[in-house]
């Protein structure tokens, strides 16, 4: 009895090594587009004047993130602020500024880029 194994040249397991790649190429140019994206909003925000101006904080929102396995979780804070001209910008900002801002608080935001660098409320007499 005569029993022979034939080998084929297709099939899932000849694929493997192929899928492999594609799968780590596919991972390599998404963490290359994430850091070509995140370098190029540093340089913009660095290249950016230091702006300040007249603005009303309009509305306060928290993102918390994580919280699976070790890590623990993480917490972003964001204001929106609203310039007399009516356009907005909502930039993130500190636990510290978060708490600090009241939404309605008007004053002078100064901001770099996308980055927050401060908000001087008015004093309420003044408004």
């Amino acid at each position: 009895m005569n029993l022979t194994v034939s080998s084929s040249q297709g099939g899932f397991f000849s694929e493997g090594p192929f899928l492999l790649k594609l799968v780590l190429l596919l991972i390599a140019v998404f963490v290359a587009y994430t850091i070509a994206r995140a370098l190029k909003i540093w340089m913009t925000n660095n290249a950016s004047p230091l702006e300040s101006r007249v603005a009303t904080a309009v509305t306060k929102r928290s993102e918390v993130w994580g919280g699976r396995g070790h890590a623990g979780t993480h917490t972003s804070y964001y204001v929106t602020f609203e310039f007399q001209n009516g356009s907005r910008k909502e930039l993130e900002v500190k636990a510290k500024a978060y708490g600090l801002i009241v939404e309605g608080d008007r004053g002078e935001l100064s901001s770099k880029g996308t980055r927050f660098k401060g908000f001087v409320r008015h004093s309420r007499r003044n408004l």
